[in-house]
């Protein structure tokens, strides 16, 4: 019994939910297969994995889907070619045995045994040019496999430095709005300052004379 987990999500659970879907969908299998198999591995429900992978996950490997599908399809064209290919030998043997039982001569057994063998080697040289068809599209989805890792490891290497970038930046702005606030603070203070000084100054003064009267000193 899968084992119900309330603690957060992990990268490394986001990865494995990930690898695991991706591949049934590239081998034709259900999303919800998928989830139960990742629930079994991370001791999650398969509906928190499912919900997981809609409202989160998917969205950054939608890339990868595509490409996941496009190998379905490729997987199950190569499978009915493969299914419309494989009676062609066993109707030669059934040609054969009828042609046997119709009381032929042994003549014309043995030729149309040659032709039989020659369909066959036409067969066989044909199902060698499909497996080396299927070889190299194996070997180019295997590379295009390999760049896009490649790509993941150099977007989220990119995502790593451009927040530390941001964050040097958030840091270096509050820096500047602290100064900044300062001299605020500090021009304030000296308008206020020179505003004194300016109102002191226009005061008017006045001294006493030795007749005992008041003279304004300019």
């Amino acid at each position: 019994m899968t084992a119900v987990r309330q603690d957060a999500w992990s990268p490394d659970d986001d990865l494995i939910l990930a690898e695991v879907t991706l591949r049934h969908i590239r081998e034709g299998s259900t999303q919800l297969a998928a989830f139960e198999e990742v629930g079994e591995r991370i001791g999650r429900t398969s509906a928190a994995c499912g919900f997981r992978w809609n409202s989160c996950v998917r969205k950054r490997y939608e890339e990868a889907i595509q490409i996941a599908k496009q190998q379905r399809q490729k997987r199950n064209y190569l499978k009915k070619q493969t299914i419309v290919a494989t009676p062609h030998v066993s109707s030669l043997a059934v040609y054969e045995t009828e042609e046997r039982s119709l009381g032929l001569g042994r003549d014309a057994v043995s030729m149309e045994e040659g032709l039989s063998v020659d369909a066959v080697i036409r067969f066989l040289r044909g199902w060698k040019t499909t497996y080396q068809d299927l070889s190299r599209q194996i070997k180019l989805f295997e590379k295009e496999l390999k760049d896009k890792d490649e790509e993941l490891y150099r977007l989220r290497d990119e995502n790593e430095r451009l927040s530390r970038e941001v964050n040097n930046v958030q840091t270096d702005y509050r820096a500047v709005n602290d100064d900044y606030k300062t001299l605020i603070q500090i021009m304030d203070r000296a308008r206020r300052l020179t505003v004194l000084t300016s109102e002191e100054e226009a005061k008017p003064r006045f001294k006493m004379d030795a007749n005992g009267n008041l003279e304004r000193i300019e």
